[in-house]
C-alpha cells in the first residue's frame, strides 16, 4: 500500500468505528449529478498520477484523483483518447469522478460506455482494506466483472484508487452534416442509417436540425458524405458543437425557473416524446433529453410507456431521487452489494437511491 493507501484505511476504519458518513470527492465537476450529497467531506485529489501507458497495448493504467484534462491531454500527445467521450462539467473533473459517474458523450452509441473500456480497479473498501479487480489486458471474464460494476456507482461502493482503461487510436477523418428534419423524420433517418454500413459516430438533433457525425478512414468519410447529402461544417464549428453537447452547453440544456432536465434512455426506435418542454435527442434516437417545469411522475410514466426509463439529470428535488425507483429484484442485488463492498453504509450514502 502507498502511504496515501494506509492514510485513507486510517480514515475509513475511523469512519466506520465513530459510523461517521463520508462524502467522497474530487473535483466536485458532478456534484449536481445523483441524490443529495451527505458526510464528511473525503477530498480524493492528492492521489493522482499516470501508473503505467502502453500505447501499443491501447491501456492505460491512472491514479483515481488524475486530472481527466491532464490525461486526456498525455493521450493526445500518442494520437489516442477516451472513446466515450466522457463529460468534464467543469476544469476540476478527475479519472474517478468519470468512472463514478459513468456518464459518457456523443460517442457513446458508436464506440460504447464507460464501463466497456474498464479492464481494472484498484479500490477501498468499507472495511478499510485495498482489493484489485481486473488487470490491463482485454480477456474473456470468468467470474463477477467488478471493474465494470463500479462504473456509475457514484462512490457507493468504495474508494477508487486506480483504474485501467482501454483507448483507442483518433478517427483519421471526420465529418459532420447537417439536415433540417422535423423530429420523426429524424428519428427515422438515423435508424435507417443506423442499420447500413456508415461510419456514423453521433448523432444530435434540435430544434428542426439534425446533425450526424461520420469518423473514420477518410475514403469512407467522403463516401458517406457523397451519398448523405446535407450541408458539411467546416471543421472548428463542427468541433465546437460536439463539445457543446458533450459539456451540455447547448441551449437546450440550459434550465429556467423551476424546470429540470430529464434524461431518458429508450428504444432508438421510439416516438417522439410528446411532452411540454424542450428536447434534444442523442445517441441514434436512444437518448432523449427533456427539459421542462413537468411532473415527475408524468415523465417516468411516458418513458415506461416508450420502453425506457428515466433520470432527473440536474434541477428538482434531488432529496426525493432522481433515478427511476428499480424493480424489486433488481433493488435486492443493489442492497446486497452495497452491503459486501460497504456494510457499515459509510460511503455516500443515500447518493445512488436512498436507501440503499
Amino acid at each position: 500500500m502507498t502511504m496515501i493507501e494506509k492514510e485513507w484505511a486510517e480514515r475509513v476504519r475511523a469512519a466506520v468505528a465513530t459510523r461517521t458518513p463520508l462524502c467522497l470527492r474530487g473535483g466536485g465537476s458532478k456534484d449536481f449529478f445523483g441524490c443529495t450529497l451527505a458526510g464528511e467531506r473525503f477530498d480524493l485529489r492528492a492521489n493522482r498520477g499516470v501508473v503505467a501507458y502502453e500505447p501499443t497495448e491501447l491501456v492505460v493504467t491512472v491514479c483515481a484523483g488524475t486530472p481527466l484534462a491532464e490525461l486526456e491531454a498525455v493521450l493526445a500527445d500518442k494520437g489516442q483518447y477516451l472513446a466515450f467521450e466522457p463529460p468534464h462539467f467543469g476544469p476540476g473533473a478527475t479519472v474517478g469522478g468519470c468512472v463514478a459517474a459513468g456518464l459518457s458523450g456523443p460517442r457513446r452509441a458508436s464506440a460504447g460506455a464507460v464501463r466497456d473500456f474498464m479492464l481494472g480497479v484498484k479500490l477501498l473498501d468499507g472495511r478499510g482494506e485495498v482489493l484489485r479487480f481486473g488487470g490491463q489486458v482485454m480477456k474473456n471474464v470468468a467470474g463477477y466483472d467488478v471493474s465494470r460494476l463500479v462504473a456509475g456507482s457514484l462512490g457507493t461502493l468504495g474508494i477508487l484508487l486506480e483504474v485501467s482503461l482501454k483507448v483507442l487510436p483518433r478517427p483519421v477523418a471526420e465529418a459532420t452534416l447537417r439536415f433540417e428534419l422535423d423530429e420523426a423524420s429524424a428519428l427515422q433517418r438515423v435508424n435507417e442509417w443506423g442499420g447500413q454500413p456508415l461510419p456514423v459516430s453521433a448523432t444530435l438533433w434540435q430544434d428542426g436540425v439534425l446533425h450526424l457525425r461520420l469518423s473514420g478512414a477518410e475514403a469512407a468519410v467522403q463516401a458517406a458524405c457523397a451519398r448523405l447529402g446535407g450541408e458539411a461544417l467546416d471543421d472548428a464549428t463542427a468541433q465546437a458543437l460536439w463539445t457543446a453537447a458533450r459539456e451540455q452547453t447547448l441551449p437546450g440544456f440550459a434550465l429556467e425557473e423551476g424546470e429540470v432536465l430529464w434524461r431518458l434512455s429508450l428504444p432508438s426506435t421510439a416516438p417522439a416524446l410528446g411532452l411540454p418542454g424542450r428536447q434534444l435527442v442523442e445517441w441514434g434516437g436512444a437518448q432523449r433529453w427533456f427539459a421542462g417545469a413537468i411532473d415527475a411522475q408524468a415523465v417516468c410514466a411516458r418513458a415506461v410507456e416508450l420502453g425506457g426509463h428515466a433520470t432527473a439529470f440536474r434541477g428538482g428535488d434531488r432529496a426525493a431521487g432522481v433515478f427511476q425507483p428499480l424493480a424489486a429484484p433488481l433493488a435486492v442485488v443493489h442492497r446486497r452489494l452495497k452491503q459486501a463492498f460497504d456494510p457499515a453504509g459509510i460511503f455516500n450514502p443515500d447518493r445512488l437511491y436512498p436507501e440503499l
